[in-house]
């Protein structure tokens, strides 16, 4: 039942990792083993699992494994370009994959990917920034699509999107700083859209819109990290969707990168555009003007 979030996993994965300063815990030649398992030679692409069809999402995930492992010269970029390059609809969104399904994610991954690979330069970005202004909201938020309800992952993957394309003047900043604020219940934790309840996940789709637009002070951090923190299991490991539930891959790297981005100390700073570590990503030339909370200093 897990197969088709099997590549998205070894990414959530290896990048709570990364920000812990536990990389190594998994064998790299493994993953990179896996990764290129799960090649789909036909599409020029990768699934989430050997034999699945390939697919943005995974391909995505398959490219930021590869290059935190440095091992990108596995990988045949050509191809991989032209099939994210192939997705593009008239209307400038993404399509997942052969099968059609659109929305602002896809768009987010094929615009993060491209960049990861030198290609940006490739896309029509004035298509792309057109569907991405037709996603946004009275309240300065974003949809999965036009006309769909502001969401904080959309907005998640809608700022970081403009902001790698260097276009966040199509934000209202102020008016979805308010939105994203907003989303802090009393116990501390962030949900993603009003009247739904807390969640963990949300400490990074909030938050990293917020880094990218400086407003992470505009909510109550230390509220956050307790929230964060009581998500944990302190027996077995990881981090939950909320407290005394169970704990699993996907929301315990949301939650790591959370508190790298409130500055809990002893953790590696993350990149809130690519959700990767930070160190990596300004090595290669792609970072934007974010800002985290100071990282603080156990005494």
């Amino acid at each position: 039942m897990t197969a088709h979030l099997r590549m998205n996993a070894v990414y959530w994965g290896l990048t709570a990792l990364c920000v812990m300063n536990h990389k190594d815990a998994l064998d790299r030649e493994d993953m990179i083993s896996y990764v290129m398992s799960c090649w789909d030679d036909e599409a020029g692409a990768f699934g989430a699992h050997p034999d699945h069809d390939a697919h943005l999402l995974s391909t995505l995930s398959a490219i930021q494994i590869l290059m935190m492992q440095d091992a990108l010269d596995r990988l045949d970029i050509p191809r991989v370009v032209k099939y994210i390059l192939s997705l593009q609809q008239p209307s400038g969104v993404f399509a997942g994959d052969a099968f059609g399904e659109i929305d602002a994610r896809f768009l987010y991954c094929a615009v993060n990917a491209l960049s990861l690979l030198g290609h940006l330069h490739e896309l029509d970005v004035e298509k792309t920034v057109g569907y991405i202004r037709q996603c946004r909201n009275f309240d300065g938020g974003f949809g999965a699509r036009a006309g769909a309800e502001s969401h904080a992952a959309m907005v998640f993957v809608c700022v970081a999107a403009l902001a790698i394309l260097d276009r966040l003047d199509e934000v209202d900043q102020d008016t979805l700083g308010w939105w994203l604020a907003e989303r802090q219940l009393p116990n501390g934790g962030l949900n993603g859209r009003p009247e739904k309840l807390e969640d963990v996940c949300y400490s990074f789709w909030v938050l990293s819109a917020m880094a990218i637009l400086n407003k992470i002070p505009w909510i109550n951090a230390e509220k956050l990290t307790e929230f964060i923190l009581s998500a944990q299991d302190l027996e077995g490991g990881g981090i939950a969707d909320r407290p005394g539930d169970q704990p699993d891959v996907f929301h315990t790297n949301f939650g790591v990168a959370g508190l790298s981005l409130l500055g809990y100390p002893g953790l590696e700073d993350l990149d809130p555009v690519y959700c990767m570590p930070a160190r990596l990503i300004e090595s290669k030339g792609l970072r934007k003007g974010w800002k985290a909370l100071p990282r603080k200093v156990l005494v």
